[in-house]
This record gives structure tokens, C-alpha cells and sequence, in this order.
């Protein structure tokens, strides 16, 4: 997924009460999406022995792989936020600093695209680990349904 910079360009225009607000969301849907990590993490692990019968393993390395690379780098992006909120404080001191205001909206502006850049990456991934389990969840079934004495009883 291409993120276009542009899209989010409007935060020169955004009120420090604005910024906040967006910092916010920021920081709940990036805990939201540490959550899911852990979530898809665990469900994988749950189906490791499929994961192994099915010959799928050198696939699902590479999922588990990129998984725990997501979960590092959402660790530093949660701190990053919630240092960016509190230096929001001093923005709104009443002390006027040259380019203090531009600074704030510039480091901003590159944390929510890297926040953007994360969720985007991350959706991704996990497309690839519900194919995955779709995969094994549809071999699963058919070895049940191939198995002798599974038959219908009339």
C-alpha cells in the first residue's frame, strides 16, 4: 500500500487542541494493533502442530518472523506518541518561541505517517495470517471428512 505524504499534510492548519486529539487516536489504535500482534501470535502458535503437518512451516516462519518485527517497532512508536503528547504541554505555555509551533506540526506530521505507515503494513500481515489458518482450517476439515468411519449413517 502506497501512503500518499499529502494525505495527511493538513496538520499545518491544525489547532495544538486538534494535534492532541490526533495524537490520541494515534496512541489508542497503535495499543489497539499491539493487541492484535499479540492476538495473532497466539492463534498461529495454537495451530503450530497443523502448521506442521500441513507442510506449511517455512510459510508460517516467515509470517511469525514479520510479526515479531511489528511488535518492536510498535513498542518505540507507543513511546514516541506519548512523548509527542507531552511536549504538546509546553506548545500550549503561552510562551511564544520562534518556530516552536512548525517544529511541533513537523514532528507531527512524521509521526502520524509513520503511524499510518505501520497500520497500513500491519493490515497486510494479517490478511497473510488469516490465509494461512483459512489454509490449515480447510486441511483440517478434509482429512476429517477423508478419514474412514466418518462416513454418513443411514
Amino acid at each position: 500500500m502506497h501512503i500518499n505524504p499529502s494525505s495527511i499534510k493538513y496538520i499545518e492548519w491544525r489547532s495544538p487542541q486538534g494535534l492532541h486529539e490526533d495524537t490520541i487516536t494515534c496512541i489508542s489504535e497503535i495499543r489497539f494493533l499491539k493487541d492484535e500482534i499479540q492476538f495473532l501470535s497466539d492463534l498461529m502458535k495454537s495451530h503450530t502442530l497443523d502448521i506442521l503437518s500441513e507442510n506449511l512451516f517455512e510459510e508460517s516462519r516467515v509470517i511469525a518472523l514479520e510479526l515479531s518485527k511489528q511488535k518492536k517497532r510498535v513498542k518505540p512508536l507507543i513511546k514516541e506518541l506519548m512523548n509527542h503528547s507531552n511536549v504538546l504541554e509546553t506548545l500550549l505555555d503561552d510562551i511564544d518561541v520562534p518556530d516552536e509551533d512548525d517544529e511541533y506540526k513537523n514532528a507531527h506530521y512524521q509521526l502520524m505517517f509513520e503511524a499510518v505507515a505501520c497500520l497500513a503494513s500491519f493490515k497486510k500481515l494479517k490478511r497473510r495470517v488469516f490465509r494461512l489458518i483459512k489454509k490449515i482450517l480447510k486441511e483440517k476439515k478434509k482429512h476429517k471428512l477423508l478419514k474412514p468411519g466418518n462416513e454418513s449413517r443411514e
